[in-house]
């Protein structure tokens, strides 16, 4: 089949590797708004040609939407309304799905849509991040799928077991406010410490000298871009500040038990927080 992927950034990128490489499909078509991408994207082999939006689209079994959320919110009806008539499917791969599938809840053609989200990426972003087998053995979650047709359910099934992903089925809702706890949450307390760390200490030697594995391992993830996570944290608000405001507790637990010289408490929280290696 044709594919056309939207976003040629990591997700986009990597995902079309794979789907080539491993058969899923025979023509990637690639669409960004970005020339410096599309044209990377073809000399590093991403995709086998670039178009724009409509032909793109017209010319696809699967279309995926992989742009930062708030295009993708631009993008989805007006991509729902071009493929009426037709037995095309469309999916996204946005990290927030419950202001997405409320948007296009009671449009003619949402059965043709299936909200997913791979939980997989790297700090980095654009086409040159791109990297075969990103999605193996992560999870891949779909949300809402009683309201996907069986067709387009299937297909898009098929397309993450073709990236080796284990597939989750959730509450779009439910998805925002866990995705909230492991992983937005996460790039937040990287950003903040990040910027408390170069706020304090402006000799940068004295950083790079004393950075640690952990240090380094702990604000990797402060190298994600802006254009993709501020959009997120928007669309998210509800929950991620209700992680924040859990977030800040704990903070406070610590600094209330460090200020109080409470060594007993420090034990408490710290053999607390271990038991997340029975999760992990």
């Amino acid at each position: 089949m044709n594919v056309t992927i939207i976003g040629l950034g990591l997700i986009g990128g990597s995902m079309a590797l794979d789907l080539k490489n491993r058969g899923f499909a025979d023509r990637i078509i690639g669409v960004d708004k970005n020339i410096n991408h599309r044209n990377i994207a073809l000399l590093s082999k991403l995709v086998d040609e670039t178009d724009d939006l409509e032909p793109a689209v017209r010319r696809a079994e699967l279309v995926i939407i992989a742009t930062p959320i708030d295009a993708t919110k631009s993008l989805l009806p007006d991509i729902l309304d071009q493929i009426a008539g037709t037995a095309k499917v469309v999916t996204d791969v946005g990290s927030t799905k419950a202001g997405i599938a409320g948007l296009v809840e009671n449009h003619p053609n949402r059965k043709q849509y299936v909200a997913s989200h791979p939980m997989a990426g790297t700090e980095f972003s654009g086409p040159l991040a791109a990297v075969s087998r990103l999605f193996d053995y992560k999870n891949a979650i779909i949300c809402d799928s009683e309201k996907s047709s069986e067709f387009a359910l299937s297909m898009v099934k098929q397309m993450y077991e073709t990236l080796n992903m284990k597939l989750i089925f959730m509450d779009s809702h439910q998805h925002d406010m866990s995705a909230a706890y492991v992983s937005h949450m996460s790039h937040i307390s990287s950003f903040v410490l990040s910027l408390a760390v170069l706020e304090k200490e402006k000799n940068e030697k004295n950083i790079l000298n004393l950075a640690s594995g952990g240090f380094a391992s702990t604000v990797r993830l402060a190298k994600s871009s802006a254009e993709m996570w501020v959009p997120v944290f928007m669309q998210n608000s509800e929950y991620v500040l209700e992680v924040l405001d859990a977030y800040i507790e704990k903070l406070r637990d610590f600094r209330n038990s460090i200020d109080a010289g409470n060594e007993e408490n420090l034990h408490e929280l710290i053999n607390q927080a271990n038991a997340i290696q029975k999760i992990l």
